[in-house]
């Protein structure tokens, strides 16, 4: 796998370097072609956390994880772990989907029980989007607790999702 491994507000020393390197050379095992793989990895600091992104764009799909710690080596191993969660987790899922070409970018490798957990709805709510002010929405966010907020723009009349962002601020995504 090639590494792009950029630093934002972090000198990336050759130490970090060759243990990114390392950590995530242990999941070309799971590509059929590794060197055909290019990976995104992004370095940063915000405040006393040091971040690591890493994006892996594969046939038809995205792998992403990012982590934060204090100790960036920490935020490595565990993004590293999540990387391979991610792959043996939805190893079944695409192979179910009979996706055989987002599988040809994957070695064949098995799955143990314990690893295949079989993920169901389990609710489903209908919800009238009143139109509303991205205001009103962060403010019905908030009373109801809740990560995200789905609305009815009231200025531009399209139904927008509203979340909270890790650091604080909130997001939103509006539908076309």
């Amino acid at each position: 796998m090639t590494l792009n491994i950029r630093g934002n507000k972090i000198e990336i020393t050759n130490a970090i370097k060759s243990y990114i390197e390392e950590k995530l050379g242990k999941l070309d095992k799971y590509f059929e072609n590794p060197e055909q793989v290019n990976a995104n990895v992004v370095v940063r600091m915000s405040g006393i956390d040091q971040i690591i992104e890493v994006t892996i764009p594969i046939k038809k799909v995205v792998l992403r994880a990012e982590e934060r710690a204090k100790d960036l080596y920490a935020a490595i191993d565990i993004v590293s772990d999540k990387l391979e969660r991610q792959i043996r987790k939805n190893k079944t899922r695409m192979h179910h989907k009979n996706n055989k070409e987002t599988m040809d970018a994957f070695v064949d490798f098995t799955v143990d029980k314990e690893e295949q957990t079989e993920e169901t709805i389990v609710k489903r709510k209908k919800y009238d989007a009143k139109p509303m002010s991205e205001e009103e929405a962060m403010l019905q966010m908030n009373l109801l607790g809740h990560d995200f907020f789905i609305f009815k723009d009231s200025e531009t009349n399209s139904i927008a999702v509203l979340y909270k962002r890790k650091d604080g601020n909130f997001g939103i995504i509006e539908m076309q």
